[in-house]
Formats: structure tokens, sequence, C-alpha cells
């Protein structure tokens, strides 16, 4: 098998990750160039993957300047950036693994998916739950008739109290402003498997949510600014830094504080950047709790429910049919299918497919969309399949923001 070649473009952490699946499938996927802002990170990625010196490039635009380098472009950058690279790399003639969201606007989200049919390539977005194997088996369950004709559907993406601080309190995605907002950047996916599931387009949906934790008024006394400015609740808070970052393990979340993982080296990042800071004092507004209702097409409804306050990082789903239902957790790996009028079934899932994030859903991805450019068709998660997730999310964040029911047109 001849490897697919691609080129990065981002090479943060999730740039990182699907990368990283050339260094276990180096017969299915070749990483040739890297652009990345972030010096360290470049060369990081750059070392890992035996890049030479002159495909290491400081921006996404230097890169795409250049002739086409690769069969494919792995899109990593930050929300806001994804639109003129993807587009731009489609006119190039790249297939395209674009993570998600699509973008932060509606106007760009639409505009992607245009220029991706008028485009004879592939591209994927990076719905990852679509591609483990507890999702999956579901899916399969739903489509062989199991329950019937599905009527509701509840999730409860329980974020995990220390991943909101992580990501949504200190890290990239605290700021809608700058990046998304909280349903966007997180719960797309859930949107996404929602509409997978139910298997009808959604037509209306209403939400509320709001920051209700993570802000000043609610810092303890004495709170400095920094975890290790002396603050008086090191013991007793759930968030001081240390806690989280400075344990001895060094992968996700830890690494990417910093690319200097020795003790010294994650306390100095600590100290001087961003997820040293006390949760209370930072410049965050993404929500940390909502609720999103959703009617579809012939009926069906969904309700979801996101939240930062639980001790787990795992996702819950009820789904209701006509014949049955199923009640599955993510975290647990458990799929208890109960027919009406017959004993509750254990569904059995595969050993494996858990050797990358997401369930096993990060390396789903990256292989399902190599093995769509070899053989070509259209990806499980194309802008096509993936536009109207979005939509929902725009539409549930002006309902939140306007107190509507906002329809969804695609």
């Amino acid at each position: 098998m001849v490897p697919v070649t691609a080129v990065v473009l981002g090479a943060g952490s999730r740039g990182e990750i699907y990368a990283g699946y050339a260094l276990r499938h180096p017969e299915e996927l070749k990483i040739v160039a890297v652009a990345e802002p972030r010096r360290d990170r470049r060369e990081r990625l750059a070392e890992a993957h035996g890049i030479a010196p002159e495909r290491r490039f400081a921006s996404w635009e230097e890169l795409l300047a250049l002739p086409r380098l690769a069969d494919a472009a792995f899109v990593c950058t930050l929300d806001g950036m994804h639109t003129a690279p993807a587009l731009l790399a489609l006119e190039k003639g790249y297939h395209i693994l674009l993570e998600k969201p699509m973008s932060n606007t509606e106007e760009e989200c639409r505009a992607i998916e245009a220029a991706a049919r008028r485009a004879d390539r592939v591209l994927a977005v990076c719905h990852v739950l679509r591609y483990t194997p507890f999702y999956q088996a579901i899916k399969a369950l739903v489509d062989a008739g199991e329950i019937g004709e599905v009527c509701a559907a509840a999730q409860i993406e329980n974020v995990g109290y220390w991943h909101q601080a992580h990501s949504f309190v200190r890290g990239n995605w605290r700021s809608s402003r700058d990046t998304s907002p909280m349903l966007l950047q997180k719960s797309c996916h859930d949107m996404d498997i929602l509409l997978w599931l139910v298997g009808r387009d959604c037509r209306r949906v209403s939400s509320f949510g709001s920051l209700g934790r993570f802000t000043a008024e609610n810092a303890p006394a004495g709170a400095p600014a920094r975890c290790l400015d002396g603050c008086p609740h090191s013991e007793s808070c759930p968030y001081y830094a240390p806690k989280i970052y400075l344990t001895g393990k060094t992968g996700w979340p830890v690494d990417v504080l910093t690319t200097d993982l020795t003790p010294e080296g994650i306390r100095k990042a600590l100290e001087e950047g961003p997820y040293g800071r006390c949760v209370y004092r930072c410049d965050n507004d993404v929500v940390d709790r909502q609720v999103v209702d959703l009617e579809f097409a012939g009926g069906a409804v969904a309700s979801f429910v996101m939240t930062a306050f639980t001790a787990d990082f795992s996702r819950q789903l009820k789904l209701l049919g006509t014949a049955g239902q199923i009640q599955a957790d993510m975290g647990t790996r458990e799929i208890v299918l109960h027919r009406f009028g017959e004993e509750p079934r254990q569904i059995p899932l595969p050993d494996g497919g858990e050797e990358s994030g997401h369930g096993g859903g990060d390396y789903g991805l990256v292989g399902d969309f190599l093995a769509t450019v070899r053989g070509g068709g259209e990806s499980r998660s194309s802008a096509r399949a993936s536009l109207q997730s979005h939509l929902i999310c725009f539409a549930a964040e002006r309902s939140r923001l306007r107190g509507t029911v906002e329809d969804v047109t695609l």
C-alpha cells in the first residue's frame, strides 16, 4: 500500500493527535510538511515525523503559497481560522481533514460546504463520535429496526469539572468572542450524533444556558490571580492548578501547557501561562451549563444537556423507539437494548478500537478518511453531512440569547 501523504496546518493538540496516526500506521499515512506559528510545537511535530527543514513553515499561508505538496491537508488551526486555509487547500487540489467546528460563523460553514461540493476532493469534518465502536454499535441497532421508529432521544455530555477548567475557563476555547460558543465548539459532536441516530432533519430548536460558576464574584476570599501565588485555598479547591497538572503525568492535558514536560517546565508554564490562573479570575465567557431541545421532521424530539459539574468525563444516551429502547454509557462502554416484551440485552462491543482518544474515534476518523481518499466516495462526516449540526448550534445559541424558538434552515 502506498501511504497517503499529508500536510498539517496547525500543530496544536488536535493536529498532533491526527498526525500521530502516521506513527502507528506508516503504511497508510506519511506527514510531509507542517505549518505552525509556535516554533516549539512546529519543531516537535516535525521531528516526530522526520519532516525536512524546508517543509517546516511558520504559517499556513507560506505552505499553501507553494504548489501542492501532498495528497491531503489536515486543517487544525483555531476555530476562526479554518475557512481561508480550507478553501485555498481545496482550490489547490488537497483532500481535506477539517477539525470541527467547520467555522465559527454560519456563513463560512455554508461557504465551506459549497466549496466542497464544487471540488472533486474528499472533505471530512472531525465529528469523531461517528467513528467510535460505541456509537457505531448503537447506529447499527437503530438501522436494523431493533427499537422501531425513533421517537425521542436524550443525551448528556458530562464535560468534567477539570476538563471545563482546562479547555473552557483557562484554555483556548474559553471565549466565544475569540473562538466559538461552547455548544458549537464542544457539543456540535452531540448535535451531529443525535441527527445521525434519529435519521431525520432537525426543524426547530430552543435552548437555555449560562455561565454561572466561573466568575470573579464566586472567587473565594483571598484567592490570588494565579494558583501558585500563595493561594490559601490550595488544599480545598479542586481546580488548584498543581492538582491537575503537577501529577507526574505528561500526556494530555499536561502536554498542552508546554513542550518542556519536566516538572520544572510544567511549573514554569503554570507560573507564566494561562493554565496557572485562578478559574474565578480568567477572561472566559462560555457557558458552564446548557440544555437544547430539538424537534425533527416527522415529530421525533430530543433533549441534550451539557454540564461542567461532573466528576466523570463521558456521555450517556437514552434512545426511545416505537418497539423498544437503548440505554448507553460511553464511559463504561455499556449498551443495553430492551425491546418491548423481551428481556433486556447487553450489546457487546468489539475488543480494541481504543488506541486513540474519544473512545477510538480519533484514529477511526483518520483511517476512514484515508480509505476514502484512496477509494473515492464521500466521507461519513462530509461537509454535506456535517453542516446541519452546525446550523443547529447557531440556532440554539440565538435561542439561548434571545429567548426564542428558532427554525433550522438548510
